[in-house]
């Protein structure tokens, strides 16, 4: 059910995260343009604080390092994707 996604907190924080990126890249630029001030980006200071909201993203990378220590034989398979890969692309 699609519900259930809103139960997963990945999947909230991933969520909240786009939406603050549509709201900062978007949004803001719009009302800024339309304030006339979008050259200076003087109300622009706490927009900083978004993006460092996206480095918590980061934290994801961990979770993927668990698996591959748990499931070294998932590495392998990887690494001979991306092998597979690189040969019929470049």
């Amino acid at each position: 059910r699609k519900r259930d996604g809103l139960r997963d907190g990945w999947f909230v924080f991933d969520s909240s995260l786009v939406f603050m990126m549509v709201m900062e890249t978007w949004v803001m630029n719009v009302v800024m343009f339309a304030v006339g001030d979008a050259g200076s980006g003087g109300g622009m200071g706490n927009a900083s604080i978004l993006r460092m909201a996206r480095l918590l993203r980061l934290s994801r990378m961990a979770r993927m390092v668990r698996l591959f220590r748990a499931m070294p034989e998932l590495l392998i398979l990887i690494k001979g994707m991306v092998a597979a890969g690189r040969s019929v692309f470049f």
